[in-house]
């Protein structure tokens, strides 16, 4: 069986080089030639631990290739649609730009028996749409396949998912289109992996619905940190109490700055527009509430790193120890760090950001920050320092070592990942989110 994946983005690379590890020929399709040429070289056009190796495997089998020519999709048996699907520009509604773009450059080289499998995120009712545009007659099964990626996490999470979600249509066409992608997954079934079989338009809604769940679950302990803030109480053994409750569970209850990235912020959203979209905008109105808690955490770094500098940011040296959204990851995309970083800059603050992959990026975003890719010479000289993205290197440092390069020992403990009391034994004025400090 050969496959091809149109958009070899951060998620359709990593699925075209695992379904190549596990046998298949697989073609990717994209038209943005710096990603292929890094590609084609053994070399992932995005930070993903675990891809380079991914690659130098697969590269050497000639089993993958890389191209912008759709003719190359002629031969293949399931087409997996990858491509972006960003917030539209002046809108909560998703983009499908790309995905349009995307089918009708598929169109001439589809043959009837093959499968289109969708994996981007999209609002509910696009894969019917997708197939009244390559013929619900006599075009080829579309089948929805949503993704559940973790940066930082992906090829694991591709080769051994926790689940795998196909949607079908009904009929003939949807139970051959089942067998085809149980063949595509036979590894992973093998594993006692589930395979869920549902209708189209529960799996185009399993990822959104997934990541507002997660969303809420994000928002509701910061929340949470907003009531503790005002009492005294501490947010951290807080979570750690209730995620002790098996309905609830410890994971996703870490309050800080917040989520971001380039899908729970748009997937909320999206998912909310959508809602209004079909006239049930009502039942999702609670994710607005998601979305104000989201950004008040990151107004709320802001104020709390004021306070630390006594009052305003003017000519104060700031160290801001994170670019991107999360850990392990390069990854910008509505980054709280970033955008905290920004606004502080925008109060006359000397902003120095350091991450240990995200620089390149982050500097594409907002140039006007200083970047500084060494962390001792980033914490110089710094009258505060704000830790907003969870790296190693960041919740293992020294207090006492770094103590002796900053300009006055003050810091956010914006992710909550730091040792409070080992901080102030250390002479540190501490502050975190949510937390009692001293």
């Amino acid at each position: 069986m050969k496959l091809s994946v149109i958009g070899v983005g951060y998620l359709g690379a990593v699925h075209a080089a695992s379904m190549a590890s596990l046998g298949f020929e697989v073609v990717g399709v994209d038209v943005d030639h710096a990603k292929l040429d890094a590609l084609r070289a053994g070399k992932a056009p995005f930070y993903e631990p675990g891809f380079d190796e991914l690659l130098a495997e697969v590269m050497p089998t000639g089993r993958l290739t890389w191209t912008d020519d759709y003719a190359a999709i002629a031969d293949a048996d399931v087409h997996f649609v990858c491509v972006g699907t960003p917030q539209r520009r002046g809108s909560h509604s998703a983009d499908l730009r790309y995905v349009w773009a995307a089918v009708e450059s598929m169109i001439p080289h589809l043959r009837p028996d093959s499968v289109v499998a969708g994996k981007s995120t999209v609002p509910v009712g696009t894969a019917a749409e997708i197939a009244e545009r390559l013929g619900q007659s006599d075009g080829p099964v579309v089948v929805w396949n949503p993704e559940f990626l973790r940066e930082g996490f992906a090829v694991a999470d591709t080769l051994h998912p926790d689940r795998i979600v196909v949607g079908v249509p009904e009929g003939p066409d949807g139970l051959r289109a089942e067998q085809v992608m149980r063949e595509v997954y036979a590894a992973q079934i093998a594993e006692g992996i589930p395979f869920l079989v549902t209708d189209r338009p529960t799996a185009e809604l399993v990822k959104v619905a997934a990541n507002a769940f997660l969303a809420t679950k994000i928002s509701f302990i910061n929340a949470m940190a907003e009531v503790c803030e005002a009492t005294g109480a501490d947010v951290v053994t807080l979570a750690d109490a209730i995620g002790h409750d098996a309905r609830i569970g410890r994971k996703f209850l870490g309050a800080g700055v917040g989520f971001g990235g380039g899908c729970l912020p748009k997937d909320i959203r999206a998912f909310s527009a959508r809602a209004g979209e079909l006239g049930v905008d009502q039942a999702l109105t609670f994710l607005r509430q998601v979305d104000d808690i989201n950004s008040r955490r990151r107004d709320r770094a802001v104020e709390t790193a004021r306070e630390l500098v006594g009052g305003s940011f003017r000519g104060r040296r700031v160290c801001v120890l994170g670019a991107a959204f999360k850990p392990d990851s390069d990854d910008v995309r509505d980054s709280p760090a970033l955008d905290i970083a920004a606004r502080i800059h925008n109060e006359g603050g000397e902003v120095v950001v350091h991450d240990p992959k995200a620089l390149v990026n982050a500097e594409s975003r907002f140039p006007a920050l200083t970047y500084e890719p060494e962390l001792a010479a980033a914490l110089a000289g710094a009258e505060v320092v704000l830790v907003l993205t969870e790296w190693r290197d960041y919740r293992e440092l020294d207090p006492l070592a770094v103590a002796d390069v900053v300009a006055a020992p003050r810091i956010l403990d914006g992710r909550n990942v730091l040792d409070a009391a080992a901080w102030q034994a250390a002479g540190w004025s501490f502050r975190g989110m949510g937390r009692a400090h001293g």
